[in-house]
């Protein structure tokens, strides 16, 4: 009996073993002794989007990230989403769709940008139901922009002035600050040296209405924890009525 005990224990433990390993190679680390679960989501480099990046780049793809927050979504072991950013930019449309999917959870969610969050990286920061920032981090507004060929015609025109109003309706729909505002950050004229726009440090962006709070990674964690109580508490009530 003892040694069937041990054989069976010796099992478990090649499991989590198994697991642990699994984790750690796809750069998750599950906290197994932790007050909720939470799954952390990380948007680094350039957002790829429709067309393949060269080799070299670091890159989010948009096709791993979409399944992904829609399992999260349905995972009833998983209390929260963490999403930590640190993206130069990228594929316009594909950003946004990223937010706009993040913004129609009920998970609780809760972003922090740490080094950048620059270029469609300000959607992806202002999606979550509470952005953070690091004060060394900086946001990089600026208006559309088209890499390639382009055709100097009014619908070409017509298409970047839709497609910035999208951004700055959703920016501003998510976040303290005003559509007037965001797009005179975006005009600039005097801090970026090829072109228009605004590079706004950790405190700034606070000030300016586009980032919720100032802080760090236990910060971050302490309001994802308090949505976390919040929505059970709420969930609690409606039961007992």
């Amino acid at each position: 009996m003892d040694t069937e005990k041990e054989k069976n224990t010796d099992t478990v433990d090649d499991v989590r073993e198994t697991e642990e390993t699994e984790e750690a190679d796809c750069g998750v680390i599950a906290a197994r002794n932790a007050d909720h679960l939470i799954h952390c989501l990380t948007v680094i480099g350039e957002i790829e989007g429709h067309y393949i990046l060269p080799p070299q780049n670091k890159t989010t793809k948009y096709e791993h990230i979409i399944p992904a927050l829609v399992a999260i979504e349905q995972d009833k072991t998983i209390e929260g989403l963490l999403i930590i950013l640190n993206t130069v930019g990228g594929d316009v449309e594909a950003g946004l769709a990223i937010a706009e999917l993040v913004a129609g959870m009920e998970t609780p969610t809760v972003s922090i940008v740490v080094g950048g969050g620059h270029s469609i990286g300000v959607p992806l920061a202002v999606c979550a139901k509470r952005s953070f920032i690091v004060p060394t981090a900086t946001m990089t507004i600026h208006p559309v922009r088209m890499n390639g060929l382009v055709l100097g015609i009014p619908q070409t025109l017509s298409y970047f002035d839709r497609m910035q109003d999208r951004i700055t309706n959703f920016v501003t729909r998510n976040s303290r600050i005003s559509a007037e505002h965001f797009r005179e950050l975006m005009m600039k004229k005097d801090e970026l040296v090829m072109d228009v726009g605004s590079v706004v440090d950790g405190e700034t962006a606070v000030k300016e209405g586009l980032i919720d709070h100032l802080g760090g990674l236990s910060d971050a964690i302490k309001c994802l924890y308090s949505l976390i109580e919040e929505r059970q508490r709420k969930a609690e009530e409606g039961e007992k009525r």
